[in-house]
């Protein structure tokens, strides 16, 4: 039998990514579709790509009937999706694909977020849903917090260096470029066509984006002090994918060698042969992501750049690669997709 899904916030892009992966899922069923803004239309005119599936209508998530499903995906913002998730059913197991339930300190949520959070015992139960890392806990989990973009491409490139201590902890730089899916699909004018194409540009600078809760909370936890990198976001003129660049202290074969170790059992995960480097053209549309290590000119020096989806490796497709295991299906199930190229 296959297991009966619903997707709150499903007019938004991670929701319409969700849609697209679960459509040629062997397992799953799309039960239910919410957005309440779009409640009573159908996906085809929300997202005329989708047009061709048989999919239910759109209606509020206070309407699907819990009763009927196994697993639910929650693609809605912050603050409302704890809002959301607090009244859902302790039957239904979740993953919840926005900022809500990452950071495990109430603290840390109210200084990167800005207001305080409404579901701290649901909270406390949440399982960081980094899935190459958090494996054996997202297996057992009901609700699991699908990680930032971002912060997901970054920790890829950092956490197995940190882990072997391969890399200075003090001098890491991480500058990243995102698409402006990455932003979402609420209007906004900086996001206009005339406004954003044909340049790019950073922001969140200085240390104020809100994924540095998470290589915080995450970095610090594995090296057992604290760790702080630099980290530089730009908003690049195209519409999805992210490539990483980090400047790191250390020798570039041990990086390398550290890293192929690190995910050579990993389906999703490829490192390149040194000094290839990789391209989002590469990921575009799948569930993988590439990293490449280069020597820099400077001795002792290394540059590793890695590129994945945002809306997939980053987003939806971490969330149903997660949801397999929770269901206890085979973790790459509806997610060998082939990246879309040119």
């Amino acid at each position: 039998m296959p297991h009966s899904i619903a997707i709150i916030g499903a007019s938004g892009y991670t929701g319409a990514e969700l849609v697209r992966i679960i459509a040629t899922h062997p397992s799953f069923e799309i039960k239910a579709l919410a957005a309440n803004s779009k409640a009573g239309q159908s996906m085809a005119q929300v997202f005329p790509h989708l047009r061709h599936l048989d999919l239910p209508d759109m209606v509020t998530w206070e309407q699907i009937d819990f009763d009927q499903i196994d697993l639910c995906f929650c693609a809605l913002p912050h603050k409302t999706s704890q809002e959301v998730i607090s009244q859902l059913p302790k039957t239904v197991k979740i993953v919840d694909l926005s900022a809500d339930f990452r950071l495990r300190d109430p603290a840390a949520y109210e200084k990167w977020y800005g207001n305080k959070h409404a579901a701290i015992e649901m909270q406390k139960e949440a399982v960081y849903g980094l899935t190459e890392f958090y494996r054996k806990e997202i297996a057992a989990a009901r609700l699991v917090a699908g990680t930032g973009c971002n912060a997901a491409t970054g920790q890829f490139i950092l956490r197995p260096l940190i882990a072997a201590g391969v890399i200075d902890l003090d001098q890491i730089i991480l500058d990243l470029q995102c698409g402006v899916s990455g932003a979402g699909r609420s209007l906004k004018e900086n996001l206009l066509h005339a406004e954003l194409s044909e340049g790019t540009n950073a922001y969140s600078v200085g240390g104020t984006h809100r994924h540095l809760g998470e290589f915080d909370q995450e970095f610090s936890a594995i090296a057992g002090r604290e760790v702080k990198i630099q980290f530089t976001p730009h908003l690049g003129p195209f519409n999805r994918g992210i490539l990483a660049t980090a400047y790191l202290s250390g020798d570039a074969a041990q990086v390398l060698a550290t890293l192929q170790a690190a995910y050579a059992d990993e389906p999703f995960i490829e490192v390149l042969p040194m000094g290839e480097t990789p391209s989002t053209h590469h990921v575009r549309g799948s569930n993988f992501c590439h990293i490449g290590v280069t020597a820099d000119r400077i001795a002792g020096r290394c540059i590793v750049v890695a590129a994945l989806d945002n809306l997939t490796k980053g987003s939806s497709g971490q969330a149903v690669q997660n949801a397999n295991l929770m269901l206890g299906e085979d973790e790459t199930a509806g997610l060998m997709l082939a990246p879309c190229f040119p």
